[in-house]
């Protein structure tokens, strides 16, 4: 659906030449799917949606995906752990320790951080 491609690049200040550039998609495919209704292959269709970073069928069919997250917040700390390899660590290694130790490493990591700001 060209209308929601025009709705993310409006969203985000792109144009389709930027995107273009950005995803390798040739601006002839966009031009098509503009003014011809063509459908986009599968394989453009994720390039853009990862781009995006919005779902595949809210691309393609305008379908709004349902929020995942409870808050907005805990999606951007979801998002925070899963860009940030060192983040993912800590994680998953506290998903085994018992609330007393993730206390007494909770203490650790403030005096770290003292010490930074000190």
């Amino acid at each position: 659906m060209y209308e929601i491609f025009v709705k993310l690049l409006q969203e985000r200040g792109l144009t389709p030449y930027q995107v273009a550039k950005d995803t390798g998609i040739s601006q002839t495919t966009f031009t098509r799917w503009k003014q011809k209704g063509t459908k986009l292959s599968m394989k453009n269709l994720k390039k853009l949606a990862d781009y995006f970073e919005v779902p595949i069928e809210y691309l393609a069919e305008g379908k709004e995906a349902p929020n995942y997250y409870l808050t907005d917040e805990t999606a951007e700390i979801a998002k925070d752990i899963f860009d940030n390899r060192e983040l993912r660590l800590l994680f998953d290694t506290a998903r085994d320790v018992s609330p007393e130790d993730l206390k007494l490493v909770h203490g650790i990591l403030l005096k770290l951080k003292k010490g930074d700001e000190g």
